[in-house]
C-alpha cells in the first residue's frame, strides 16, 4: 500500500506544485512507483506532467472520482503521464481541471470530507508513494487531502507571508487533524524553495529553521530559471540543459532520498 503525502501551503506561488512534480520524477528515477493526485483546480501538476484534457473523450478526472463518492473511484481516473523519459512509466496521474472547483460546493454534505479517503481505497495499492498536490488553501479540497494523507510536507519560500502561511498549516494540523478523523497525521518535513542570494531570504531561512527545527529538509532549493522553463515546457528535468542543470536535478534527488527515509 502506498504511503500518502500531502504537499501543502496556505499561500500560492511558493513552488508547491513544482516540488510535487519534481519529487515524483526523482522518486521514479530511483525506481519507485508514484501516483500524483492533483487536488488543485488549476491543474498545473497535471499539465506539467504532460497531461491534457480530451474534450471529445471527456477524460475523467479527480472531480468525477470525488463526485462518485465510491470506494476505489480514484482508480478509475488514473492515467499515464505524457513524458517520454524511461522512468515516466513509473509515474501515474489522477488529473485535475477547473471543474474540480465544483466539489467545493459539497463541503457541507455529510461525510464529503472523506471522499478522497474512500476514493483511494485500493486505488494506490500498486504504487509506493502517493503525492497529493493541494490548492493554496486550508478549505475543503485541502481537507480532503489531509484526511487521506499519512504525512504532510509543507513547501514554502523564504518570504515572510509564505512562512506565516506555513505556520498556519502547522497549527491547522495540530488543531484539526482529529476532526478529520486522522489524529495521527504528522508533518514529515519542510521544503524551502526559491532561495536567492538576498539578505531578506537569509533572514527568513534562519527564521524557518528556528520555527520548525529539524523538520526543515536539506538541500534548500535555489531559484533557477531552468526550473521555471522545465515547468513551462512540460518536460522532465533530464531534458534541461544549462550550467545549473546538474545542481537542480541533484537537489530534488536528495530531497527524494529524504522522502524515502522520513516517509515510512
Amino acid at each position: 500500500m502506498a504511503r500518502r503525502v500531502a504537499l501543502v501551503n496556505n499561500k500560492g506561488g511558493v513552488g508547491k506544485t513544482t516540488t510535487t512534480v519534481r519529487l515524483a520524477e526523482a522518486l521514479a528515477k530511483a525506481g519507485h512507483r508514484v501516483l500524483v493526485v492533483d487536488m488543485d483546480p488549476q491543474g498545473n501538476a497535471s499539465r506539467r506532467l504532460g497531461w491534457a484534457y480530451d474534450e471529445e473523450g471527456q477524460t475523467p478526472t479527480v472531480s468525477e472520482a470525488l463526485q462518485q463518492d465510491r470506494s476505489g473511484s480514484v482508480g478509475r481516473v488514473i492515467q499515464q503521464i505524457g513524458w517520454e523519459a524511461e522512468y515516466a512509466s513509473r509515474i501515474v496521474l489522477a488529473p485535475a481541471r477547473l471543474e474540480l472547483e465544483n466539489r467545493m460546493a459539497e463541503a457541507g454534505v455529510v461525510g464529503a470530507w472523506r471522499r478522497l479517503v474512500k476514493g483511494l481505497e485500493g486505488a494506490d495499492d500498486h504504487v509506493d508513494y502517493t503525492l497529493i498536490d493541494c490548492p493554496p488553501s486550508l478549505f475543503h479540497l485541502t481537507q480532503l487531502a489531509l484526511a487521506a494523507a499519512d504525512l504532510v510536507v509543507i513547501v514554502t519560500e523564504p518570504e515572510y507571508d509564505s512562512v506565516e502561511a506555513a505556520i498556519r498549516v502547522r497549527d491547522f494540523i495540530a488543531e484539526r487533524a482529529t476532526e478529520l478523523a486522522n489524529p495521527g497525521l504528522e508533518i514529515a518535513g519542510i521544503i524551502v524553495n526559491g532561495m536567492q542570494n538576498l539578505a531578506s531570504h537569509a533572514d527568513q531561512l534562519t527564521s524557518i529553521r528556528a520555527t520548525f527545527g529539524g523538520l526543515v529538509w536539506d538541500p534548500v532549493v535555489r531559484h533557477r530559471s531552468l526550473i521555471v522553463d522545465a515547468d513551462g515546457d512540460e518536460v522532465p528535468l533530464t531534458e534541461i540543459r544549462g550550467e545549473k542543470a546538474n545542481e537542480i536535478r541533484a537537489s530534488y534527488e536528495l530531497l527524494a532520498q529524504t522522502v524515502v527515509k522520513r516517509v515510512r
